[in-house]
């Protein structure tokens, strides 16, 4: 478990600093499954979850959304049989912040509860 986990987000305001350079690389590494995307010159960051069946999918991407909705920060979430995929960026500075690291590393204290 990563010690992002225990942080909660920040307000973030549209002036607020993206993270870059080794700040990010930092922060990767503490989240290890997660990888660096880039979406439509938007730095995202993604994984996949996978699970035996939809209804446990499901019950991931609901606690994910109540995670989301307590943290006033929401992600891009797919959910299919048997995965979801979580995408993390701050749509004010659209790119990533700090806010985005600690989510992705709490999304993984969720699956790993499962």
């Amino acid at each position: 478990m990563s010690e992002l986990s225990q942080f909660s987000c920040e307000a973030c305001r549209a002036d607020a600093p993206r993270v870059t350079g080794d700040e990010l690389e930092h922060l990767l590494n503490e989240i290890p499954e997660w990888h660096l995307m880039v979406d439509e010159d938007i730095r995202q960051i993604c994984r996949v979850y996978t699970f035996k069946d939809f209804r446990t999918a499901l019950n991931f991407t609901n606690a994910v959304g109540d995670l989301a909705e307590a943290e006033n920060h929401h992600p891009e979430i797919v959910t299919e049989w048997g995965k979801v995929t979580v995408r993390w960026w701050t749509h004010k500075i659209m790119g990533l912040h700090k806010n985005d690291f600690i989510m992705a590393a709490r999304t993984d204290e969720i699956y790993e509860q499962g």
